[in-house]
């Protein structure tokens, strides 16, 4: 779901999958389909009427979620077009620690050490973002903050448990300099990606 250029999509076909890509952009999907080893479709992930239920083995969202704003009507089609006990696989921003808007890197003179800050975090919020920070300022998206709470309480009420979650560091190394130490050290302590893996209840 929210697929893009659909290069999972792709991936996933390289390993024998049968595999469905869907995305709201007409743009991307025509990209897309330069590949022919996936079925892709232009639709809201919120919308997959060309799919009958039950008959999805996997649901794959990964670093839109959260820019989608009906996430429930989301939640509630993978749980129609997905077989009972199928798996749906979720990468989001790290909703404790990148808030839009509301979060930040800081930095401690006195203890030499880079923290995270955070402005609000229960506080659900949308705000207009830059896609390409210092280019393209013209091209922006719509990105929501919710408490992670709101995740676990929507996949249960659409019959989902879930059943892993791990938290990913950035692998990015700072260059040589004064703060190097602190500012690696702090990539490696505070997770800036989210998987959640939740399976439907038979």
């Amino acid at each position: 779901l929210a697929c893009g250029q659909g290069f999972f999509a792709r991936e996933f076909a390289k390993l024998g999958a049968k595999v469905i890509g869907v995305d709201i952009s007409s743009e991307l999907i025509d990209i897309a389909k330069q590949d022919k080893s996936v079925e892709y479709h232009v639709s809201s992930a919120d919308k997959l009427g060309f799919v009958q239920n039950e008959r999805i083995d996997k649901i794959l969202i990964v670093l839109s979620l959260q820019n989608i704003e009906n996430v429930n009507g989301v939640i509630s089609e993978a749980s129609r077009v997905l077989k009972p006990k199928g798996k749906l696989f979720i990468v989001l921003n790290h909703p404790a620690f990148r808030i839009p808007k509301e979060s930040s890197w800081g930095w401690d003179e006195a203890k030499k050490t880079q923290y995270r800050r955070l402005d609000s975090y229960l506080s659900e919020s949308r705000e207009q973002m830059q896609m390409h920070p210092g280019q393209k300022p013209w091209e922006n998206t719509i990105s929501f903050h919710r408490p992670l709470q709101f995740y676990f309480k929507a996949l249960n009420k659409h019959g989902f448990f879930v059943s892993k979650l791990e938290e990913w560091t950035s692998h990015k190394v700072s260059e040589p300099g004064p703060k190097k130490l602190a500012e690696d050290r702090a990539r490696h302590e505070f997770p800036l990606f989210l998987f959640l893996e939740a399976i439907k209840q038979a």
